[in-house]
């Protein structure tokens, strides 16, 4: 569809007829009432299962609560064999991928084969992992590596 541009603020003609242009400010209210009609899947959750932002989904513990009161969430944990581990432990202490295949005397391609499978498992139990970041925070969440190793 072509489009033609008009600098008047004026509607915008084009080949299906007139549009009216967009409203030149909204407020904070306007934008706010606008967010909580839309509804956002949670990740996690079934498909159907949405939310308004804003809408608190559990109860969390405030900031002046003691540690011991926090409740901990247990996370399905995927099967990862010994190997697995080593090389994601290499991956998350050393700069590159090709660092990794050196230290532990194996090829840049089964450096990729296990990191590729690693986030198969992860995917596997709901928990997707397709970043380094994603897999550092499974890793501190599954006990593999803590924040003093990094």
């Amino acid at each position: 569809m072509t489009v033609l541009h008009n600098t008047f603020h004026a509607p915008t003609r084009s080949r299906g007829g007139y549009r009216q242009a967009p409203p030149a400010r909204m407020t904070r209210e306007e934008a706010l009432a606008r967010l909580a009609q839309r509804t956002m899947p949670l990740p996690g959750r079934p498909v159907g299962v949405c939310t308004t932002p804003g809408a608190p989904t559990s109860p969390r513990p405030s900031v002046s609560a003691p540690v011991d009161s926090v409740v901990t969430r247990s996370y399905p944990k995927p099967k990862l064999s010994q190997r697995e581990v080593e090389v994601l432990r290499a991956w998350l202490n050393l700069d590159s991928k090709s660092a990794v295949a050196e230290s532990l005397f194996i090829s840049l391609g089964t450096v990729n084969t296990h990191l590729a499978r690693i986030r198969v498992k992860y995917n596997e139990v709901g928990r997707g992992a397709s970043t380094k970041a994603a897999l550092v925070a499974r890793a501190i969440q599954d006990g593999i590596v803590s924040i003093d190793d990094l």
